[in-house]
């Protein structure tokens, strides 16, 4: 019986209309806390907008993917750019599950089950 409902909870809430709309919401969100901060371009890489120049307070480490808006000061290598896409189908596929779902994973990104799906090395956490 749990197990059917689990399935059936997957169903709605992971890779689905539920949780793109989640991403799309966390885009709007992203957008609307990055973009008056910026102080440098935002640009479009893929699915990815990239929003530069923020203050330092405005996120975490080099930057934080919220839904599809990357938003860093100037951490913008192709190997971050790679990381970031796939913290956006991160957040397509869990959806506004995705913050609860990171934070459990824990701080620590070698252990972060999220990160160590984005690439390790790509995100700056590990050298080649």
């Amino acid at each position: 019986m749990l197990r059917l409902i689990a399935r059936a909870l997957k169903r709605v809430f992971i890779h689905s209309p539920i949780s793109r709309l989640g991403c799309a919401f966390a885009t709007v969100v992203g957008l609307l806390w990055a973009a008056p901060l910026s102080t440098g371009a935002i640009t479009r890489h893929g699915d990815l907008i990239v929003c530069q120049g923020l203050p330092k307070w405005a996120f975490r480490r080099g930057g934080v993917c919220v839904g599809r808006v990357y938003i860093t000061r100037n951490t913008v290598s192709p190997a971050v750019l790679r990381h970031e896409l796939v913290h956006v189908k991160q957040w397509r596929k869990y959806g506004l599950l995705f913050p609860l779902l990171y934070a459990i994973a824990g701080r620590d990104p070698l252990r972060n089950r999220f990160e160590i799906e984005a690439g390790l090395v790509d995100g700056g956490y590990m050298r080649r």
